[in-house]
């Protein structure tokens, strides 16, 4: 039974989040429905992250097996047109070895968090950023996220729901970049909890602002109490851009 790994872009507004589940439309459901409708045949589609309900991906992986053979520029073309109009894309299909798994094969997943500091409202980027108006301090955000990186107990940054079965993660990146308006929060690491990222940016704006300074945020992480957590930042603004295998 050949195994493809597809590379996968969307926009999470509108979807219950990656996973299937039966409160609403989900990204790995309608790529299932879309590809069983040219290869004729039911299909799972497993994906290297679970994106939470509206948060994107520009570097998805997923894989799917099939019951035979299929050119992988025809799986691509072909999952494309059964997707319309939801804004999901295959941006490639290539063969792999049977033991190839998108999720557990994964060595790294990167993560990027979109923040747009201004105080004008989003004409074109609403739902695809979170706008922060007040003056954001970067080189504090920056500083302060490296309190963050290595290996720790994230239970502050960690919904309640989370079902890890430990809060420890080993975060190898987490950055904190400004371009005019724009700034990027980039967490690279194996694996992450649920909602960790979004938790940890809401926690650096609030350095950024001025209301916590790095040390109010190490004390946060030592707490290891959810509520100790800054507000969690909306889906809005991020992205899985990268899985390395």
């Amino acid at each position: 039974m050949p195994r493809y790994k597809l590379s996968i872009e969307y926009d999470g507004a509108g979807f219950c989040g990656w996973q299937v589940q039966q409160n609403g439309v989900s990204v790995q459901g309608v790529l299932e429905t879309a590809i069983a409708a040219f290869a004729g045949e039911a299909v799972t589609v497993k994906g290297a992250g679970r994106t939470d309900a509206g948060v994107h991906a520009v570097g998805q992986v997923a894989h799917v097996d099939l019951s035979r053979e299929i050119d992988t520029d025809t799986i691509r073309d072909a999952a494309n047109a059964h997707l319309r109009p939801h804004r999901v894309a295959v941006l490639a299909a290539e063969p792999v070895a049977d033991d190839f798994d998108a999720r557990f094969s994964a060595k790294r997943r990167h993560y990027m968090y979109r923040i747009v500091n201004r105080r004008a409202p989003l004409a074109l980027d609403e739902g695809r950023t979170f706008r922060v108006a007040r003056p954001l301090d970067v080189p504090a955000m920056h500083a302060a996220a490296q309190r963050l990186v290595g290996k720790h107990d994230f239970t502050t940054f960690r919904a309640a729901e989370c079902q890890a079965a430990s809060p420890e993660k080993t975060l190898d990146v987490l950055d904190v970049d400004r371009s005019g308006d724009d700034v990027m929060v980039t967490a690279v690491a194996r694996s992450f909890l649920h909602h960790q990222v979004r938790s940890m940016v809401g926690s650096l704006v609030l350095v950024g602002d001025g209301r916590w300074t790095a040390d109010d945020l190490a004390a946060a992480l030592a707490a290891r109490d959810r509520s100790a957590c800054g507000p969690v930042a909306p889906p809005d603004g991020l992205y899985l851009v990268a899985v390395e295998y």
